[in-house]
């Protein structure tokens, strides 16, 4: 009888103790309180989510915001939803699928043709739990979008940052790069794929790449960071009915999405975080990175058949 009546109010003492819990799990503030106004920035996925309270942060503070969206005319609607809430004009929607390295080339020339400057990058959207996939250009999907996608706009955005300097570039990754791995001979997943193990290499791969990106630009005046943004209550699970259900069963578990973007907002906004470029940042702090993470020759590597893949020049 105890039992019964225990899974009966099981999901009303958890609903009673969620906001205890989710305070506890969402510690980290931004309590930078730095302006914006002449800067830019752009925010990768910035029509939903972690993107859309990352972009709104950045328009109050009076920088100007474009809002890097596959879905234009989703992003659209944010922006005028930003610029009403904010009374930030200067908040500008533009089409950039990282699925497709045609349309990233082409959303970098229309924002160079556009843009002196550029301060913020924020490389934020992602795919998480995707069935096998390929992008336009053939790479499996999370390596596609969340690391090569990013690895292509950032290089192709360098020069305007290195102009604009000081300038920040941070790289949304994951807490569950722990269980990632770089397999050369596997990278596109042609060999044995898991969708979950996938994800998980990809966010390693952002680790790797945000390091790699600090030794190479030092004493330019740039700087990068990577970011673990917590669990948060967001969409990112769209392509899993499993992790759907899941998600939804423990969501008010979860950070929001302002709560979610406190991190890439500290790394992006905090004065004298430059002494710790290249680090990993959780909660507001720097976090500890796997051993795979800190593994210098892998990222070496990782940077050079990134290159290969794209087209880039291996400097």
């Amino acid at each position: 009888m105890i039992g019964v009546l225990l899974l009966l109010f099981l999901p009303f003492l958890l609903y009673i103790a969620a906001p205890q819990i989710r305070k506890m799990l969402s510690s980290g503030v931004c309590t930078s309180t730095v302006q914006l106004p002449g800067k830019v920035a752009v925010v990768t996925g910035a029509n939903t989510g972690i993107g859309k309270e990352t972009a709104k942060e950045l328009a109050k503070r009076g920088a100007r915001v474009y809002l890097a969206c596959r879905d234009v005319q989703k992003g659209e609607l944010v922006a005028r939803e930003i610029q009403t809430m904010t009374g930030n004009q200067e908040v500008l929607a533009r089409k950039l699928d990282l699925a497709d390295t045609k349309s990233i080339r082409t959303f970098a020339e229309g924002f160079l043709a556009e843009e002196k400057h550029l301060h913020i990058l924020i490389n934020n959207a992602g795919v998480m739990m995707c069935p096998y996939s390929k992008t336009a250009d053939g790479f499996e999907m999370h390596m596609g979008v969340n690391h090569l996608g990013h690895f292509l706009l950032t290089h192709l955005l360098l020069e305007k940052l290195k102009e604009s300097a000081p300038s920040r570039v941070v790289n949304v990754s994951s807490l569950a790069h722990h269980l990632g791995r770089i397999h050369f001979h596997n990278l596109q997943g042609e060999k044995f794929y898991n969708a979950g193990l996938a994800y998980c290499h990809s966010k390693l791969a952002n680790i790797l790449f945000t390091k790699e990106l600090a030794r190479r630009l030092k004493g330019s005046g740039i700087t990068a960071y990577s970011v673990h943004p917590g669990t948060v209550n967001s969409d990112l699970v769209r392509h899993s009915s499993v992790m759907r259900f899941f998600w939804r069963l423990f969501s008010f578990f979860f950070k929001t999405p302002q709560q979610g973007a406190q991190t890439s907002l500290y790394c992006a906004l905090t004065e004298g975080l430059e002494i710790l470029n290249g680090n990993h940042f959780s909660d507001c702090h720097v976090a500890w990175v796997s051993a795979q993470a800190r593994n210098e020759t892998v990222a070496r590597r990782l940077w050079d058949v990134s290159c290969d893949l794209l087209g880039i020049p291996v400097d």
